[in-house]
């Protein structure tokens, strides 16, 4: 779920924002000297950017209470920006991604231009601005390489099967797919992820697959009961 931007306040003694060094979250660039656009509005300036494995944070050099952040997964886009037309200075163009309709997002628009509150759930665009545009490669670069390091969810580990199974599984498994193909039932509809060549080491218990091979045998019956009642069978019928 997108969560968009929000205030960082907190940092360090030393100054540096805290991260989750314990869930693998480390300090990846700093780019010093840079400036935080949000939409139209004026420029947040000076500031120091961190970029992090999971996040960019951006912290006031002026204002030690003031700072921002946004996760790599609510970054819908983001580009190196070179356009006089699109904005006077080099920098990187992030689109930020809130989770919320068109028409909110219009109506958010409109009430950023006339107000001077802001409100940082209707930021849909900011913009990096560094004081030195040499900085704007390298930086678009590692946040590439983050994005990739934090794709977004799809649930299919959720919902699918885990197939990394144990030689023994793996002959049971197909030769109970093998029963449903023989009663005209096509195995994919019931293991959708079910690989044709599985290998490794298995993390599925027995017991669970024990419970897979009753249901396909209850519907081994269920097909046998159902030939019995065909139209054909006329003792059924009379």
């Amino acid at each position: 779920m997108a969560m968009g931007l929000r205030t960082y306040p907190d940092r360090r003694r030393d100054g540096l924002p805290h991260f989750d060094v314990n869930q693998g979250e480390v300090l990846m660039h700093i780019v010093p000297a840079i400036a935080l656009v949000f939409d139209n509005r004026l420029p947040e300036f000076p500031g120091t950017l961190y970029v992090s494995s999971r996040q960019l944070v951006w912290l006031s050099d002026a204002i030690q209470t003031k700072g921002f952040a946004i996760d790599f997964l609510s970054m819908s886009l983001h580009a190196v920006s070179k356009d006089p037309d699109a904005y006077p200075h080099p920098c990187l163009y992030v689109q930020i991604d809130t989770g919320a309709d068109e028409e909110s997002e219009n109506s958010d628009s409109e009430c950023r231009i006339t107000s001077d509150t802001l409100d940082l759930a209707a930021v849909r665009e900011l913009r990096l601005v560094p004081s030195n545009p040499d900085e704007l490669e390298t930086l678009f670069e590692i946040c590439c390489q983050c994005a990739e390091l934090n794709p977004e969810p799809t649930g299919d580990e959720e919902e699918g099967y885990n197939w990394f199974l144990k030689p023994e599984q793996l002959k049971r498994l197909k030769l109970e797919m093998a029963e449903l193909e023989h009663f005209g039932e096509d195995p994919e509809e019931i293991f959708p992820t079910y690989p044709k060549n599985s290998i490794g080491q298995s993390n599925v218990d027995d017991d669970q697959l024990a419970r897979t091979v009753l249901e396909l045998q209850i519907n081994d019956k269920r097909f046998e009961d159902a030939e019995e009642a065909e139209p054909g069978n006329d003792s059924n019928r009379r």
